[in-house]
């Protein structure tokens, strides 16, 4: 009886080991897959949606880990979920991928304008401040200090006109039109300041 039984026992073994076996190739299959699935989307993932990025790559680990110990069956359960996700996160990188280039194609578009109008305010700035330096009387409403700021403020736009140019030169068009907007908002400032008007 306890050889038949010890028999039956090794059998079962057999069997079980004979159905790891049997889940092994499909397991290392669908792992191979998700990262196949994964790879092409994972950069713009990465910068479009880092959280949903990291809860799959989350999942990915976790199935490893449970192929690495042998338990192929949790991994073929986890599959499914897996694969879920990574089409969910496909989708939501196409959106923001999609949002992300029409907002550059509207900052594209607007920088045009933009890139025309700062340099002519920076350039009727720098004629007043000159003016203005070399003359004995201030105008009505501009004083030293005023002017002095102006100066000062006009070095300061002139510098951060320099990155939104080269922002765009990069084609980071969203960033030079950020910064851009900045100089012209300023350049409209220093511009009263001086009694000037803006164009």
């Amino acid at each position: 009886m306890k050889k038949q039984s010890a028999w039956l026992l090794a059998v079962l073994a057999a069997l079980a080991l004979a159905g790891c076996a049997n889940q092994k190739a499909p397991a290392e299959a669908a792992i191979a897959n998700a990262e196949s699935a994964i790879a092409p989307v994972r950069d713009a993932a990465q910068k479009y949606v880092p959280d949903q990025m990291r809860a799959v790559d989350a999942q990915l680990a976790s199935m490893k880990a449970s192929d690495a110990k042998g338990d192929y069956q949790a991994v073929l359960a986890a599959a499914p979920s897996l694969n879920t996700a990574i089409s969910a996160l496909k989708e939501a990188t196409a959106a923001k991928q999609q949002e992300a280039d029409a907002a550059t194609a509207k900052a594209k578009e607007a920088w045009g304008p933009l890139s025309a109008e700062v340099p002519k305010n920076l350039d009727a700035i720098q004629s007043r401040v000159d003016i203005l330096s070399k003359g004995r009387h201030l105008p009505k409403g501009v004083t030293k200090e005023s002017l002095a700021s102006a100066k000062s403020a006009l070095e300061a736009m002139k510098s951060q006109w320099s990155e939104a140019q080269n922002a765009a030169t990069a084609g980071d068009f969203s960033t030079a039109m950020s910064k851009g907007q900045g100089v012209k908002d300023q350049a409209s400032e220093t511009m009263k300041s001086l009694g000037m008007t803006s164009g």
